[in-house]
């Protein structure tokens, strides 16, 4: 159930096999018709490496600098650990012993009813090259976490794209780093 199901006013324009155009008054927006959420996964490796994805996105026509991410149930019933679950060893090849749900809020307000959930995952095990499932061509980048920032820049300076949603992870990854540490003077 989408959360404009019922709203006074709504009004479908178009299905597409995944998208849903609507109106609600003036206000255009989509809907996914086979998922309501997605996931994003802020993984940080033992060796304190973010774990970051590159791939090309055809409505941006570049690459894109991403934290692993995908949709929760779009094949059938799934909840939203599972789902990070998968996507994180599908597109990376990690597995994680360690998982601590962030948030979940819109992703584009304006513009979808679309939700996402943000989870941290830690004690990572690396199981296979990752890259994806279906024809997803999917570069995974281990970043360390000091470096994350000016890593970033260089990707942009060389035209890359970089999802906002990556500094959002790096914000809860070093929060988390800096928590796990101890307090300053302490081993």
């Amino acid at each position: 159930m989408h959360p404009t199901d019922g709203a006074p006013g709504k009004e479908v324009h178009h299905t597409g096999r995944h998208l849903r155009f609507c109106t609600i008054g003036h206000w255009e927006y989509i809907e996914r018709t086979r998922a309501e959420s997605a996931v994003v996964v802020a993984a940080l490796t033992p060796e304190r490496e973010v774990v970051l994805v590159e791939q090309h996105r055809p409505p941006l026509q570049g690459q894109v600098i991403e934290l692993p991410a995908g949709l929760v149930g779009d094949d059938g019933a799934e909840e939203a650990l599972e789902a990070a679950r998968r996507e994180l060893l599908e597109e990376t090849g990690f597995e994680a012993a360690n998982w601590q749900f962030v948030t979940t809020g819109p992703i584009s307000p304006g513009l979808s009813t679309e939700t996402i959930h943000l989870l941290v995952a830690t004690g990572l095990t690396r199981r296979n090259g990752g890259g994806g499932v279906h024809g997803e061509s999917i570069r995974v980048h281990l970043v360390s976490i000091a470096q994350a920032h000016p890593w970033l820049e260089a990707r942009r300076s060389e035209g890359k794209l970089v999802d906002p949603k990556v500094y959002a992870g790096l914000f809860f990854l070093m929060t988390q780093d800096r928590n796990a540490a101890g307090p300053p003077g302490r081993a």
